[in-house]
């Protein structure tokens, strides 16, 4: 029986919270950094526009999509929540887009 996955993905922002472009070593340091733990990672080219408010300004993002599939454990779980702690002060944002979904691999 196959254990149970979970998607983690990631909105990275092309651009800091002050408007300059994110250095593309912060990107390429975040991929590395998840393939070494993980054995893989994958993003996406196109970026993904959106928008947020936070206390009365809005934020307009263009983002890059990662995500990685690993086993389903609460230590991974863990992992992820204080990893987006370091992705917010790398990526110098209020706050980084994470999501998790429950992976059935055939």
């Amino acid at each position: 029986m196959q254990k149970p996955f979970r998607r983690f993905e990631l909105l990275l922002p092309t651009k800091f919270n002050n408007g300059l472009p994110v250095p593309n070593d912060e990107f390429a340091d975040t991929l590395l950094e998840l393939e070494e733990r993980f054995g893989a990672v994958s993003s996406e080219s196109q970026t993904i526009a959106g928008q947020w408010q936070h206390e009365g300004h809005v934020y307009r993002d263009e983002s890059v999509r990662v995500f990685v599939d690993v086993p389903d454990t609460e230590g991974n779980r863990q992992l992820f929540i204080a990893f987006k702690e370091t992705l917010k002060q790398g990526f110098q944002q209020i706050d980084i887009w994470m999501t998790i979904f429950p992976l059935e691999v055939i």
